[in-house]
């Protein structure tokens, strides 16, 4: 998580979403910058808005725009698939071993996944405790220059984030019948990403208001 006090901004870390080449490209201009460990660097909005932001506001008298990137649900998966094979990637119960696409999406759906699929959801990341999405500047990962440009002009200087962190290939090929089941179980995830596809890469909610998937 990067914080910006000049521009207002708050960038989060969604995983998976570019969010290391961004860190790496924008830290030293940062004011605030939350990185290392997985859980302070990925810094959800619900543990943000009960104790990140109060700290902001009341010590910096900041209240900043908050702006997060949502990708591809099924994308997300397979970014996932791929860096859990990785044998510098997660710790050895977490990693996947002889394991086929469509069994690794099955057991992220699961009421209790077990470790290695446990991976939660980008909904979930950029909603409060009340399950609203409240982020003033949704962005699309598959629209780079969107964001690019954004944060360009809010910061004032041009933005060309490197790619880093970046998962071999693996084979991530899904059954329709497996697909078909992701996305009915992730129907507001998928819903959130084409609406913000549909908005050009852009979604904004100027004051932070609720995000009416279904509209």
């Amino acid at each position: 998580m990067l914080v910006f006090a000049a521009a207002n901004l708050v960038l989060f870390a969604v995983p998976k979403t570019g969010s290391t080449a961004y860190h790496l490209a924008l830290r030293s201009k940062a004011d605030i910058v939350l990185a290392g460990k997985a859980s302070i660097k990925h810094l959800t909005l619900r543990k943000y808005e009960r104790h990140f932001a109060p700290y902001l506001e009341q010590a910096h008298g900041l209240v900043p725009e908050r702006v997060a990137v949502i990708r591809d649900p099924l994308d997300y998966l397979r970014s996932w698939y791929r860096y859990r094979q990785r044998p510098d990637g997660p710790a050895d119960s977490k990693r996947v071993r002889d394991m086929g696409f469509d069994a690794f999406v099955l057991a992220t759906l699961e009421r209790r996944p077990p470790p290695f699929a446990k991976i939660g959801t980008q909904r979930a990341f950029v909603a409060g405790r009340d399950g609203q999405i409240r982020v003033e500047h949704l962005f699309a990962y598959e629209r780079p220059m969107a964001l690019r440009g954004f944060l360009s002009e809010r910061l004032g200087f041009a933005i060309k984030p490197a790619q880093k962190n970046v998962s071999p290939p693996a084979e991530t090929a899904i059954s329709a019948a497996v697909e078909a089941e992701f996305r009915q179980a992730m129907a507001a995830d998928v819903a959130l990403h084409q609406r913000i596809l549909a908005a050009g890469g852009h979604l904004v909610t100027p004051t932070g208001a609720v995000v009416d998937e279904a509209g």
